[in-house]
């Protein structure tokens, strides 16, 4: 596992234990000896994660659209810089150059791709872990949301078993390098259970 990806807000948020974790992430992961793989930005906590990164003396490589690149909002500093038409190839993109996905603090965006990049893995699209690290219970409901999606019967409970989540990166890196990827959505024990039913 060499590249990881992390999904942030493009704010700081309210608290300082926000920045001070996204500034142990973007650390963590280049002491790790790993690429980390974001959003291409230079606000909020995701030019905290790349900065971290690059000062602890990492490679940072980052995917944005073009409409960002005009705004001014790229990073200048970055090992790499992939412009991409949309947000769509952005997403795509980071999820060819990456092995695993953390999601730090953040709003509907970064909900928004690492749910896809969770979603991608249930159907086999891909086979690599995805996380949230839930800096002090910000994703507490969430997670109790997806568990009640599973009581629920809507999502299998081998996916929210593989969901990672813990208040340390280091966890999660160490997890990471553990993890197995449970047999993706409609295998042999699924459609079995479907022609069952038919």
């Amino acid at each position: 596992m060499n590249s990881i990806a992390v999904f942030c807000g493009s704010s700081m948020g309210t608290d300082s234990i926000f920045l001070e974790n996204a500034q142990n992430t973007g650390r963590k992961i280049a002491q790790a000896g790993k690429t980390l793989v974001y959003g291409g930005g230079r606000s909020g906590l995701m030019g905290v994660v790349a900065d971290s990164a690059l000062e602890a003396g990492g490679r940072v490589i980052g995917v944005i659209p073009q409409n960002l690149v005009d705004a001014e909002l790229a990073h200048p500093h970055l090992t790499e810089l992939h412009v991409v038409k949309d947000m769509h190839e952005r997403k795509t993109k980071m999820s060819e150059l990456s092995d695993a996905f953390i999601a730090l603090p953040g709003g509907p965006g970064t909900w928004e791709e690492i749910f896809e990049q969770w979603t991608w893995a249930q159907l086999g699209i891909h086979l690599k872990p995805c996380a949230f690290l839930n800096v002090n219970g910000f994703y507490d409901d969430l997670l109790k949301f997806i568990q009640l999606s599973t009581d629920k019967g809507f999502t299998k409970s081998r996916f929210t078993e593989a969901l990672i989540q813990s208040d340390s990166v280091e966890v999660i890196l160490e997890q990471f390098e553990r993890y197995i990827a449970p047999e993706p959505k409609w295998g042999a024990q699924e459609r079995q259970a479907v022609g069952k039913l038919a």
